[in-house]
């Protein structure tokens, strides 16, 4: 492999893996705080547990986040200095505004919210983890800022002394139709991700307790302990955890169904403007070689990738894709082939397609586990409205089991929108192979990418020993949970 593959890599590798824990601080901050106002406005000590217990895993994500983070950004200037040197003018703005403001408003907030709960009034102590969850959401706003602008570069001019694009209209950033759709898309799916935690989370303490509820009334038709003090301690235990994990539970599909909805469309509607802006991406998406009207979406099919422009099998939909790329029934779709063309005369001659195999299929991936995903969304609203979710064993074990869904989703999401931009590092602007740091070595990178696949391997055992271990205590009860609201006084 070259070093422009091993630096590719590498970055997706990191990138991937640090995407991991964003969505889940963006959503659990904001479902964290969700339980915190209850607590705040009813007094109901089940959400207080609920708010200290989904409140510390949401701190340990955020600790291993950061870190993963901060290993991105110093990528910039290993892997990276022709891209850092040619766009940082433009480029280092939002970064610079994620760490000056939306970061610091983040972690000032959190230490104030894990450290306040005896310090502070109840209001103000309430103020601080929304304010978190406004910080990580204003961060997930800069960062797409940046994305968006290498995706469709808006808002700056070149430099005729330098050649290099410098910014010259900031609000431009963050007008481009590319962010607005992008970052909404963004915080729901984190929004789905969160909740998708928060449910599979609750349904194992759930399917838990109703073990043990079970576990006890047989142990009472059959041979019961001597004084019973035991089945009475695991029946309070079980009805513990059903009290305070069914609100959690009911919470989370209250926000799981209409975020996934609403993640659905808002994506259509992405699609349909990168269909404008990045034609290449949309037609790599669906292995589509030559221009087509109306066109079909292929839900299946063998062949169709870079060394093969004749699908040996496909399962198709009528006009779903013209719909889908140009909201129109018979829209016309470009297919590679021309847009190839168009980029030859524009820009030179050269190959300007992406990998199609791995767009084809990222994009499949992402659209057919969010239908996945939604459907176990909505049998758990089905069965909170007869009132069966406590009871119902088959989805309590799919609620935990598809706790990768929103994960798989997103990653499959982000090699979509990174790999249709190939094989510009900024569209229209500069080539990736043109972005590679000319002082390091192919060694020196295949030896960081072995030092970062140890060091993350380590950080992914603990932050999974760690959650997991905190995840399975359950919301017990704290120092101060049993009194009363009223006696509370922090």
């Amino acid at each position: 492999m070259s070093q422009l593959d091993l630096a590719r890599l590498q970055f997706a590798m990191t990138s991937i893996y640090h995407f991991l824990f964003v969505p889940v601080t963006i959503g659990l901050s904001l479902l964290t705080a969700l339980l915190q106002t209850a607590w705040h406005r009813g007094g109901r000590v089940e959400y207080l547990r609920l708010t200290r217990f989904f409140g510390t895993l949401l701190v340990i994500n955020v600790a291993v986040g950061v870190v993963t983070g901060l290993v991105q950004e110093f990528q910039f200037g290993m892997d990276w200095s022709g891209y850092a040197r040619t766009v940082g003018d433009v480029f280092g703005a939002p970064l610079a505004m994620e760490g000056l403001a939306a970061f610091f408003l983040e972690s000032t907030f959190l230490g104030l919210w894990i450290f306040g709960w005896d310090k502070l009034s109840k209001r103000v102590h309430l103020a601080t983890i929304w304010a978190v969850a406004a910080g990580s959401a204003l961060s997930a706003l800069f960062i797409m800022a940046a994305n968006s602008w290498m995706q469709h570069p808006v808002g700056y001019a070149i430099d005729p002394s330098t050649g290099r694009p410098q910014l010259n209209d900031i609000w431009a950033l963050f007008t481009n139709p590319v962010f607005l759709r992008g970052y909404f898309h963004v915080l729901l799916a984190a929004l789905v991700t969160g909740a998708m935690v928060m449910l599979a989370v609750s349904a194992w303490h759930l399917r838990k307790a109703l073990r043990e509820d079970k576990g006890g009334a047989e142990s009472k038709d059959g041979a019961a302990d001597k004084d019973g003090t035991e089945n009475e301690s695991d029946a309070q235990t079980a009805k513990d955890a059903s009290s305070a994990f069914r609100l959690s539970a009911r919470l989370s599909l209250l926000v799981l169904v209409p975020a996934l909805l609403f993640a659905m469309l808002v994506g259509s509607e992405l699609g349909v403007t990168e269909g404008k802006f990045q034609p290449m991406k949309i037609a790599a998406a669906e292995a589509q070689w030559e221009t087509c009207q109306p066109c079909s979406f292929s839900l299946f099919q063998i062949g169709g990738g870079n060394d093969d422009q004749t699908p040996t099998q496909i399962l198709e939909i009528p006009h779903l894709l013209s719909l889908l790329a140009t909201n129109h029934w018979n829209g016309k779709v470009l297919g590679l082939n021309e847009v190839n063309s168009q980029y030859e005369q524009e820009y030179g001659p050269g190959n300007y397609v992406p990998n199609v195999f791995i767009q084809y299929w990222s994009m499949r991936v992402m659209a057919y586990l969010a239908v996945l995903a939604l459907l176990v969304g909505l049998w758990g609203l089905w069965l909170l409205r007869r009132k069966r979710l406590t009871h119902s064993r088959w989805f309590l074990n799919a609620a935990v089991w598809a706790v990768p869904l929103p994960f798989l989703i997103n990653t499959a999401g982000w090699l979509l929108t990174e790999n249709g931009r190939q094989p510009w590092i900024v569209q229209g602007i500069q080539l990736t192979k043109d972005g590679v740091s000319s002082s390091v070595s192919t060694t020196e990178v295949a030896i960081s990418i072995v030092a970062f696949f140890l060091l993350y391997a380590a950080l992914a055992v603990v932050a999974a020993v760690l959650m997991t271990r905190h995840a399975r205590k359950g919301a017990g009860p704290t120092h101060k949970d049993d009194q009363p609201a009223p006696e509370m006084t922090y």
